[in-house]
């Protein structure tokens, strides 16, 4: 696959100085692979997040103003190395400790661990909270095994807003663990990926077919399904998360007169166009059930590469996700107004 490039083995670095300077001065590079804030105010709970590159926007897309004060970066589609989390640990700590919010997945559960452990050493304190979203993954009695997906856009936005006002890192690691378990995921895929250092594709699937609930690098899903219409495949993912709320005893299952943030992602290669189709599909099924969009969100933000794919994210939403959602925000994967659709 055609890759505007130059080493391919030099694509995770290079991105990220092109992304520092799109930041242009609010945010800088440090270390080996880790960009943070250039403004983080004295005595705040830290907030960093991390994963692989090839995702853009996200990971490293989320740092800024009320969102992530910090991001570690690894290579494509690979876990940042504990001494890259270690560097953006200490850039990012200011006294209060640090909270680790990220996808569930081994190389990064792996890695992460260890770089708080190289910052225990440097007395700086450390939680992590780790995103679980996808429910094809995993029953609801085993959510701590879900992959985390495109529901870690709403999730950070979420808990960047709480960082700024909460005291000690056990309050804001309570909002990070809330704004995960009201967050519940679903994606497709239509056509791979491809890494850059090979330029081949990630997995194969046959043109007739979709793979449903494949994991934003491309694992394996639950099952593969004929190629179908928006409104139906709309229809059948929706219906996964509705059940998911259903079967999980720690939360209420969506009922009417709820709230919810609805974010439709494109996984790199879906059309605006065929998102917004997908949207009207889930809306009229949303309105159906008497159950309330709080707010949108609707784009390319949680990707892999020109996969061609598109995942739905619920967060059932209560008085205090909203005022954290209702914070202003702006970084180079999501920026939004005061209120709701910059109302």
């Amino acid at each position: 696959m055609k890759k505007l490039i130059n080493d391919p083995l030099n694509v995770a670095d290079e991105l990220l100085d092109g992304l520092v300077d799109a930041y242009n001065g609010d945010c800088k590079s440090v270390g080996k692979r880790s960009i943070v804030k250039t403004d983080i105010p004295d005595g705040k709970v830290a907030l960093l997040v991390g994963g692989g590159s090839g995702h853009e926007p996200i990971y490293h897309g989320l740092v800024g103003r009320n969102l992530a004060d910090g991001a570690a970066c690894g290579d494509i589609f690979a876990a940042p190395p504990p001494n890259i989390v270690f560097e953006a640990t200490e850039a990012v700590d200011r006294g209060k400790g640090v909270l680790y919010l990220y996808g569930n997945y081994a190389g990064d559960v792996l890695n992460f661990d260890l770089g708080a452990e190289l910052s225990d050493d440097e007395d700086i304190d450390v939680r992590t909270v780790l995103i679980w979203d996808d429910v094809c993954s995993a029953p609801p009695t085993e959510k701590d095994k879900r992959r985390g997906i495109a529901g870690l856009v709403p999730v950070v936005k979420l808990v960047g807003a709480a960082s700024q006002t909460a005291a000690t890192l056990d309050e804001l690691e309570a909002a990070a663990k809330k704004a995960v378990l009201m967050t519940r995921s679903v994606g497709v895929s239509m056509s791979p990926g491809s890494i850059p250092a090979t330029g081949k594709p990630t997995f194969e699937l046959d043109e007739a077919l979709i793979g449903l609930g494949m994991g934003i690098h491309g694992e394996p899903g639950v099952a593969e399904i004929p190629m179908t219409t928006a409104d139906e495949l709309t229809e059948k993912m929706l219906e996964l998360i509705f059940e998911d709320f259903e079967k999980d005893e720690e939360v209420d299952a969506l009922a009417e007169g709820d709230e919810i943030l609805l974010f439709v992602n494109s996984l790199g290669a879906t059309t605006m166009m065929e998102l917004l189709i997908a949207l009207r599909k889930a809306k009229a099924i949303l309105t159906e059930r008497g159950i309330k969009i709080y707010d949108v969100i609707v784009g390319p933000l949680v990707t892999c590469q020109e996969m061609s794919g598109i995942s739905f994210s619920f967060t059932k939403m209560d008085d205090e996700l909203k005022g954290y959602w209702d914070m202003p925000c702006q970084s180079n994967c999501y920026s939004k107004m005061e209120g709701r659709n910059g109302g």
